[in-house]
């Protein structure tokens, strides 16, 4: 039994290896806000919001759900600074 776990270990660390070492020169700039409202009936007004950004300085993804997302990211920095995509799904 220790034997499996050990090489699964083994398979996440080397693709976890593999995905720090991708090279990230010349990566186009993304960087996106994203809100999805909830549809449960007991969070009426409430949904997420993911701000996330990539490129050759590397990803960062921030998430939250929040009432009244669209206004709760029309207020942030990011949004305000102009650089961000608003994605509303």
């Amino acid at each position: 039994m220790y034997k499996k776990i050990d090489k699964v270990r083994a398979h996440r660390e080397k693709l976890k290896q593999l995905l720090f070492n991708i090279p990230t020169e010349g990566r186009k700039v993304v960087k996106t806000i994203t809100i999805e409202m909830s549809n449960q009936k007991f969070w009426p007004g409430y949904g997420n919001v993911s701000i996330d950004s990539d490129g050759p300085d590397g990803f960062t993804h921030w998430g939250s759900h929040q009432k009244n997302p669209m206004e709760y990211a029309l207020n942030s920095e990011q949004y305000k600074s102009g650089e961000y995509q608003l994605i509303i799904k």
